[in-house]
């Protein structure tokens, strides 16, 4: 059997979209299933150079990397009316954080694009592992930090103030869910074999959806400490019907996201959607 490397998060939304795959629930005929689990920005900077024949990456990396992967219509982090926050020690307005030292979560992530997009004043971006933010917000390292993941759910234990929603902006000036990560497949595994684990990837997913409790169980183990309500709330938030099919709104996302980062000058290159459909 032929060993398949997926490359994605240690994230409990991740675990939980891989857990079939993992239990072997869902199976890929001929091959057999490596996970490597590493931070999204590592994974983002394995994406440059196609290391990994199956990964996830921020959905801001993809025209950088398009020339190597396809998307997969399956797998994609999409919220909608919530996405990362920006967190300070005290309710400053957006005016009060120029030139200051913003920590975000990779110079890859949509975190950082959004913020660029969205805060309208410039600042110096301090990029540092995303769990140390809130630490570092708090210490005053950091005039300001923006959360992902979990911390999206547990900062109102931190009291920080939240001085920008990056996720519910979004929202307001398009009317369109926030495409924050994807799933992408190698190109050249070919077309029958991109196209087989894409739908094992798919199933998968609907099986965890199905079987909630179990992939909960299986999650949990990576939540980094949260509680299990919390880890089925997070999860809930970014394993959705978005994440079964991405669909036309979130094909209407992602040409938006690109198009604007274009226009500012924050992309190179705006490539065609390639998105294989599973």
């Amino acid at each position: 059997m032929k060993s398949l490397i997926i490359g994605h998060s240690p994230d409990a939304d991740d675990a939980f979209m891989f857990y079939a795959l993992a239990g072997k629930h869902v199976r890929i005929a001929g091959y057999k299933i490596d996970h490597a689990m590493e931070d999204i920005e590592s994974l983002n900077r394995r994406a440059a150079t196609a290391e990994l024949p199956v990964t996830a990456i921020s959905a801001a990396v993809y025209p950088e990397v398009a020339k190597h992967y396809r998307i997969m219509s399956c797998g994609a982090s999409v919220g909608r009316g919530y996405g990362p926050i920006m967190l300070a020690r005290e309710p400053l307005v957006a005016g009060d954080l120029a030139g200051r030292r913003i920590a975000v979560p990779g110079p890859y992530t949509t975190a950082f694009l959004l913020l660029r997009l969205f805060l309208g004043v410039p600042f110096d971006a301090v990029h540092m592992d995303f769990d140390a933010i809130i630490d570092a917000v708090r210490s005053g390292e950091v005039d300001a930090g923006v959360i992902i993941h979990e911390g999206q759910l547990t900062w109102k234990k931190s009291g920080l103030y939240n001085v920008l929603d990056l996720g519910r902006q979004w929202t307001s000036d398009t009317e369109l869910p926030i495409p924050l990560g994807l799933d992408v497949i190698r190109r050249d595994l070919g077309g029958d074999e991109m196209q087989r684990i894409a739908t094992a990837l798919k199933k998968s997913i609907i099986y965890a959806r199905e079987h909630e409790d179990d992939a909960i169980d299986y999650a949990i183990e990576f939540g980094r400490g949260i509680d299990r309500a919390t880890c089925r709330d997070f999860v809930r938030m970014y394993v959705n019907d978005d994440t079964v099919d991405l669909g036309e709104d979130g094909r209407r996302a992602l040409e938006m996201l690109y198009g604007r980062a274009a226009k500012r000058g924050l992309l190179s290159t705006v490539p065609p959607l390639d998105i294989i459909t599973a």
